[in-house]
């Protein structure tokens, strides 16, 4: 998700309100990480996609 728009983690964190731990740990986790779905609406929004284009690409 950082890479494919050009963010970095730090950046995503500060645009999005979610932690950078709590971002750093998404990245790290392969596949799909348990995931707060109060991260997920506010990672959604920063990217203004919805949660499903969200996972879409996680998927990836």
């Amino acid at each position: 998700m950082a890479a494919e728009n050009g963010s970095t983690l730090t950046e995503v964190a500060t645009r999005s309100g979610v932690h950078y731990s709590t971002l750093k740990s998404y990245a790290r986790s392969p596949g799909m990480a348990m995931a707060d779905i109060g991260a997920l609406l506010k990672l959604a929004r920063t990217f203004d996609v919805s949660i499903a284009e969200l996972f879409d690409f996680i998927e990836q």
